[in-house]
């Protein structure tokens, strides 16, 4: 599909999105470097779950406990664990923290200019935020190097790492979806060149006032 937007007074908004542990961080930073805003909903996601925010407040009345620390904060890896493992548990958080995570996008979004931004978005194929970008980006890896990845960070168990996988989109739903695709399964300056090519096509898309759709 090809899309066309005449002169625009917002910003071209680019989806950065991506399976867990594709380097969606790394991607994002590199294009902060080139001076492109980024807006990262897992950073907006820990903002709007710490303590004194009512989304806190309904967690703890919905969930217990058993996922705060003793100090009152969420306990990431107890509400990981929960969520996914069951999903109505998973549905019961995103009613919870989504509408304010998207709230709190569309602030951000609206106050940080540039001819182009960089919207990071881990579910944005499932996501109604999809429908606010422009134009999509997906940072893709093997599911094995993702596997691996996340042994290295954020899980104890083979199982638990695939598990968390396989509550996320595939791989080739994220694809489907995508206008642009980077590779990061090898060296940082091989991201590096694609982040810097797409830095150039978005900037000159942001100039000509057409946004073209593959």
């Amino acid at each position: 599909m090809t899309a066309r937007r005449g002169a625009r007074c917002a910003p071209l908004r680019i989806g950065l999105t991506g399976g867990i542990a594709s380097g969606k961080s790394t991607v994002a930073e590199m294009f902060r470097s080139l001076g492109a805003p980024i807006i990262d909903t897992d950073v907006i996601a820990r903002e709007v779950v710490a303590p004194g925010r009512p989304a806190l407040d309904d967690i703890r009345e919905r969930f217990g406990s058993r996922v705060l620390t003793a100090e009152g904060e969420l306990d990431r890896a107890a509400m990981r664990l929960l969520v996914f493992s069951d999903e109505h548990m998973r549905k019961k958080l995103e009613e919870i923290v989504h509408p304010r995570i998207r709230d709190e996008t569309f602030r951000q979004a609206s106050a940080a200019g540039g001819p182009y931004q960089i919207l990071v978005v881990p579910l944005l194929a499932e996501s109604p935020l999809r429908h606010f970008v422009d134009r999509v980006l997906v940072v893709d890896c093997d599911q094995n190097t993702q596997v691996e990845r996340l042994l290295a960070r954020d899980t104890d168990t083979r199982e638990q790492a695939e598990r968390i996988l396989a509550a996320q989109a595939r791989r080739e739903d994220r694809l489907a979806i995508a206008d642009d695709v980077i590779i990061n399964e090898g060296a940082l300056d091989t991201t590096r060149k694609q982040v810097a090519r797409l830095h150039d096509i978005y900037v000159e898309l942001a100039k000509s006032g057409e946004l073209q759709r593959e």
